[in-house]
């Protein structure tokens, strides 16, 4: 099957090629080309992009839930319903977010991650990212207290036994006693360590990179404050060229100002936008549920009964928006962080997050306004705005 999509102005990691064409062969990118440059008659299926962009795939590797469901639910059910709400947001691919739970439910969780079967006109599930239960208490704003425990070797070897090559990012607060000794045995696995709901100083953080952390989880929230006479994990975070920051730009989480602050310190290869999102994501402001706690989404803003904010609504398309008509980021540097660049965290990169040859057609096509006209995945259409 070759299909090629043409008038199309491409987003590429490095520029945008105005009325561009690319060719797709079995669901891989096999040319890129100008206007023209490719040779229709030998195609099966000829897509006209009608002069809008051409992007690849966001790539959402924290998130917890959408329309009414969340991956803790450990049903099928839950997990298509959250696909089709992705796809339909332009995310083509994620990892689904375990909150801090009970051992039992967490287990349940990842079992069920790993028996389920990606489906073809739905966004790709790529793995687990166990977010808890290492957590510090006084940073652990919406992770259930009761839950929380001391970092324990053994129970990361029997969640990744569990997860069958699934588990891709465990999420911890380096400082607590046992951690490091985690973060060296994550590493030697293969799998991703970020830093999180973390009381952490800048010398126990930098400790914790050295033994292999490489990201640290929404930067800002849930971890110790920034001060000039203690910096912190936020301080390391920034000034580490080995760290990704993940940033949930819905502009509640953050200031305008601390986003382009990390930009202008990290760059934007190593800026990663996220949604946090939580089942009320895509649904009416109202009482909802995060790991057994009432949250009230006001406003489109989600928080416990004390006010701790308590993930998102938001989804990575209007993360991307914000980027560049807020802070006026060119676009393809704004896309390469929703894909290309949580792609290369978590080593992903060889076959996805950017239109390249040889890597796999995950795309989007997107108006003028950044709305998600089509999703494509493997070249084939699989959503599209009516």
């Amino acid at each position: 099957m070759k299909t090629i999509i043409k008038n199309v102005n491409i987003i590429t990691p490095f520029d945008v090629i105005y009325e561009g064409e690319v060719l797709i062969e079995e669901g891989i990118i096999k040319n890129i080309d100008q206007k023209n440059g490719l040779n229709e008659v030998e195609s099966n299926e000829i897509i006209d992009g009608k002069g809008q962009f051409l992007t690849p795939g966001f790539i959402d590797i924290h998130n917890h839930g959408n329309s009414g469901y969340d991956v803790m639910d450990g049903t099928e059910e839950a997990l298509d319903k959250m696909a089709e709400f992705h796809i339909k947001n332009g995310v083509t691919s994620f990892l689904g977010t375990i909150i801090t739970s009970s051992y039992e439910n967490m287990i349940k969780a990842c079992e069920n991650m790993v028996q389920y079967k990606n489906k073809k006109d739905k966004s790709q599930l790529l793995g687990i990212h166990l977010e808890g239960p290492f957590f510090s208490m006084e940073k652990k704003g919406a992770q259930p207290a009761k839950y929380i425990k001391e970092p324990n070797v053994d129970d990361i070897k029997k969640i990744i036994e569990v997860s069958k090559g699934k588990l891709k990012m465990v999420s911890l607060a380096p400082e607590k006693k046992g951690s490091l000794n985690i973060i060296s045995y994550l590493k030697s696995k293969g799998i991703i360590v970020a830093m999180a709901h973390s009381n952490g100083t800048f010398e126990e953080t930098k400790m914790a990179i050295n033994h292999g952390a490489t990201v640290a989880t929404h930067l800002y929230n849930g971890m110790r404050s920034f001060t000039h006479r203690e910096p912190g994990i936020i301080g390391a975070a920034l000034i580490d060229d080995r760290v990704y920051c993940e940033l949930i730009y819905d502009r509640i989480h953050l200031h305008d100002a601390a986003v382009n602050m990390a930009i202008k310190m990290k760059g934007i290869d190593k800026i990663i936008l996220i949604s946090d999102a939580m089942r009320a994501a895509g649904l009416e402001d109202g009482d909802y549920e995060l790991g057994g706690q009432k949250v009230i989404v006001k406003n489109g803003a989600a928080r416990l009964e004390n006010g701790s904010l308590a993930g998102s609504t938001l989804n990575l398309r209007d993360a991307v928006y914000n980027m560049v008509h807020i802070l006026n980021i060119p676009i393809h540097h704004a896309i390469r962080m929703a894909s290309l660049i949580p792609a290369k965290a978590l080593g992903f990169d060889k076959h996805k997050g950017s239109i390249e040859i040889g890597k796999d057609a995950d795309l989007l096509l997107m108006d003028k306004n950044m709305n998600i006209r089509a999703s494509i995945i493997g070249g084939n259409i699989i959503w599209q705005k009516k």
